[in-house]
């Protein structure tokens, strides 16, 4: 494979401007000025290229988004020939398009049969600051307008709108930004950290008990929604034990509270079932999705709805006064077209299921199952987390977890290889389309960038 061709400009001069021009998410932007961004400048598969010519393998995905991979012709001619054809045109003034047609039209196929309208976004968090007001909106057609009260978890995360991060339960997101009101929040189901002395399946009842006993603190006639994601990604990719999402499940439907899942990282392919839900056993009320969508080529998400939250809003509803200049947009909506049509059509969540995601769950155990660092392993299809822990008998954490974490991180870089750290867990996250050896590359280089942080932490 050929490096990318020299650039016109020097790193630094890159680095110098975005400095002086951007703010990024999630980072501390002096110090990251001080230090200069890496520019990347290249991507062909699941490899990116920096301005110097360095080589990673992208084992996130970019942020969970690009199933397919870089650099894939299909998706960037469709939407050369939607731009040409179309390239803007709104869903307002009683009008529609063939690409958001279709896309629907194939998104319904591969969804299961009791969902049956999408109301479509650019992200995730706007799919969720949707969720609020189409679940309150849907409670007062059908005569119950109390229903307002959202419930959320503590470390869940559901984006970074005002909205959308008061659902999340990021504390140190609301701190910098505020609440809305009418918005709750229960435990996360994170045995490792909080389960104590309880086996998994019992400490995974008792947090999905804490949802019923906010529901009858706050008066289930005055609780609309339970917004979680299957599993939390931004959180740690923590998986709940098995007990958790029926349990939850029986809870929502026993005081008719609406049950949103917030597929946007676990949707299209992520654990080996088109959708996260799916692999957990549970059947949502609404679907927020993004991400994996468009395989991240172009910005686009969606709120999808059950049937029986869509005829009451469409039989009975009115004028729903909600609208975004963008939603459906052509051009996104005929990349999500072929890019939903490569999944299906190449076999690639199957492929998931049954030979890449066994393999990389097979190989995380093989190479961490007894490292000194690492106290537990979970994931499933192409998802892995490793927990760091200092003492696996009684499962104590570093104290400097998150340190120890963003080192490893950043040996990783180093290696070759970009992987996450979250809360004293390395979490990775490859493109649907990794082959063995491509996985094979990314655990021994991420074995690498473990052993070196266990010799920092006196456990090598």
């Amino acid at each position: 494979m050929n490096l990318p061709a020299q650039l016109n400009r020097r790193t630094e001069d890159y680095q110098r401007a975005d400095a002086a021009h951007h703010i990024h998410g999630f980072v501390d932007q002096k110090a990251l000025n001080a230090e200069g961004p890496r520019v990347m400048v290249r991507g062909e598969g699941l490899y990116l290229w920096d301005s110097e010519g360095k080589r990673y393998l992208d084992g996130m995905s970019g942020l969970w988004c690009t199933q397919l991979g870089y650099g894939r012709r299909d998706l960037t001619a469709a939407a050369a020939a939607q731009m040409d054809q179309l390239a803007y045109y709104n869903m307002f003034f009683h009008t529609t398009h063939p690409a958001v047609i279709e896309l629907s039209q194939l998104l319904f196929s591969l969804l299961p049969g009791h969902y049956s309208h999408v109301i479509y976004t650019n992200s995730g968090s706007e799919a969720n600051e949707v969720l609020i007001r189409t679940v309150r909106r849907y409670w007062q057609v059908v005569g119950q307008p109390q229903k307002k009260i959202m419930i959320g978890r503590w470390n869940g995360y559901h984006g970074s709108t005002l909205a959308a991060s008061a659902l999340g339960g990021m504390k140190f997101m609301h701190e910098m930004g505020g609440m809305i009101p009418d918005v709750a929040h229960i435990d996360e189901p994170y045995w490792y950290a909080h389960g104590g002395e309880l086996t998994p399946a019992e400490f995974g009842r008792r947090c999905a008990l804490q949802l019923e006993e906010k529901i009858l603190e706050l008066g289930a006639e005055n609780v609309a929604g339970f917004i979680a994601e299957p599993f939390q990604g931004a959180g740690g990719m923590i998986f709940p034990p098995e007990s958790y999402w029926p349990e939850i499940q029986r809870i929502c439907r026993q005081y008719d509270v609406l049950l949103c899942a917030d597929e946007v990282i676990g949707g299209f392919g992520r654990t080996g079932e088109w959708f996260a839900h799916q692999h957990f056993g549970f059947e949502p009320d609404t679907l927020s999705i993004a991400k994996g969508l468009t395989s991240g080529y172009l910005p686009m998400g969606g709120l999808v709805l059950s049937k029986r939250i869509a005829e009451a809003l469409v039989e009975q509803g009115g004028v729903f006064a909600h609208g975004l200049t963008y939603s459906g947009h052509p051009v996104a909506a005929a990349v999500a077209l072929a890019n939903l049509k490569a999944l299906r059509d190449e076999g690639i969540v199957r492929q998931v299921k049954n030979d890449t995601g066994p393999y990389l769950q097979s190989l995380l155990h093989e190479v961490f199952g007894n490292h000194p660092m690492v106290g537990q392993i979970q994931g499933a299809g192409l998802l892995g987390a490793l927990q760091f822990v200092e003492d696996k008998a009684t499962r104590k954490r570093f104290d400097n977890e998150n340190d120890l974490a963003w080192q490893c991180r950043t040996f990783g870089f180093e290696e070759g290889v970009i992987i996450r750290s979250t809360l004293g867990r390395m979490i990775m996250a490859p493109a649907l389309v990794a082959t063995r050896a491509e996985l094979d590359e990314l655990v021994e280089k991420t074995r690498i960038a473990v052993d070196r942080t266990a010799r920092i932490a006196g456990k090598l």
